[in-house]
């Protein structure tokens, strides 16, 4: 027990206890840094803007945010950076790149209309195509007289290169011939005078359904369909028509049958050829309409050309007035001419859409070598054989 003088003497007081090593504090014995110190150097808080209002979230939103936090990247294992990176919701495509053709497309494009509207417009093309077709009507009409002679002229010349005399056409109703040759007659005239504008009525209200670029074709369209029209009607007067009337009409001639024609069953025969022929050659353009639209390609057409022929064939056996097949070929064969003109038509536009270019100096030079051989042949023909050529099949008589 320490007596007096001991607790006066500093030097002999008793040692404290080692006091207990507080947890922070540095390992080579410093004195861990007060509460103060703590709070200097703790990184300043920057304030955010608060969406929801200066006060604190219950939920865990802080409206602070830390220098440090936002400068220094948090350490995170591999596998917790491969988990985030996951739940990262996907990053937008990039926008796609449009070129000035797509634009092109895009704002000059098909036309959108409702049904109604499509309806519309149906009346009012076939409105203008009436109005039209009245008007070549009634120009026709007053040539009604001279385009009957013209109409009844392959009759006259095959009768007369049958042996008959008599090469006239009879009636056997008081109006027959007025329905013939002053209505049916102007108004088959009416069509074919008309054709232009009737076809450009076509185009007019299916041009709306095509792009730009593809509404350029409109004069060609016109131009080609009402020239082919034309032209299968005058093949169909001067060839097909005479060559089977000629042919029907010769039938009975050795058993002692004499023809007698009536002008109502003349001219329904005429009318059937001549538009069935007329029509048909519009085949090269409904091909290139089918390729402008993308339903059928160059390819498509020449591997399936066998069942096409067999189906030409059979339309020209429908068409023909008669059943041998000397006429049949007359119909049939230029059909199928039609129907590889068409093809090279398709191909010339298949070759547009992907700027290349056709070689038409060898394609000019393979055409012009036969027909300049044709043309040699038929003047050698005439001038040393004695042939003349003639208004009609085969063109070219001794």
């Amino acid at each position: 027990m320490p007596t007096e003088e001991d607790r006066r003497d500093p030097s002999k007081e008793p040692a404290s206890p080692p006091s207990e090593v507080t947890p922070g504090a540095e390992e080579d014995g410093s004195a861990p840094p007060s509460p103060a110190e703590k709070k200097k150097e703790e990184p300043p808080f920057t304030p955010v803007d608060d969406p929801y209002g200066p006060y604190d979230d219950p939920y865990g939103y802080s409206p602070y945010t830390t220098e440090t936090a936002a400068e220094t990247p948090s350490e995170t294992s591999p596998e917790e950076g491969a988990v985030a990176k996951a739940a990262e919701p996907p990053s937008p495509p990039p926008p796609a790149v449009t070129t000035t053709e797509d634009a092109d497309e895009d704002e000059e494009g098909m036309l959108r209309m409702s049904f109604l509207e499509h309806l519309e417009e149906l009346r009012r093309r076939l409105l203008y195509a009436l109005a039209g077709l009245g008007i070549a009507f009634a120009v026709s009409l007053s040539f009604s007289e001279p385009l009957w002679n013209i109409v009844r002229q392959p009759a006259a010349v095959a009768l007369s290169s049958l042996g008959y005399k008599d090469t006239d056409l009879v009636f056997t109703s008081p109006m027959d011939s007025f329905t013939i040759i002053w209505m049916k007659l102007p108004l088959l005239t009416g069509i074919f005078l008309g054709s232009p504008w009737l076809l450009y009525q076509v185009w007019a209200f299916v041009a709306p359904g095509l792009y730009k670029r593809e509404r350029r074709f409109a004069a060609p369209f016109i131009i080609c369909s009402a020239g082919l029209f034309i032209a299968g009607g005058l093949f169909a007067y001067f060839v097909a028509f005479r060559f089977g009337l000629t042919f029907l009409l010769g039938i009975g001639r050795d058993v002692g049958v004499r023809p007698m024609i009536t002008i109502t069953d003349y001219f329904n025969i005429f009318v059937n050829v001549i538009l069935g022929i007329a029509v048909v050659f519009e085949l090269p353009i409904l091909i290139f309409f089918l390729t402008l639209l993308r339903i059928a390609s160059p390819k498509f057409l020449i591997n399936n050309a066998r069942y096409a022929v067999l189906g030409i064939v059979a339309l020209a056996a429908v068409i023909t007035p008669t059943a041998d097949v000397f006429n049949l070929m007359i119909f049939s064969v230029p059909m199928v001419l039609l129907y590889f003109v068409g093809v090279f038509a398709s191909y010339l536009l298949v070759l547009s859409r992907e700027n290349r270019k056709f070689p038409w100096k060898t394609f000019l030079i393979a055409v012009a070598v036969p027909l300049l051989l044709a043309g040699a042949g038929v003047y050698i023909a005439i001038a040393r054989y004695g042939f003349k050529l003639v208004g009609y099949w085969p063109f070219l008589v001794r």
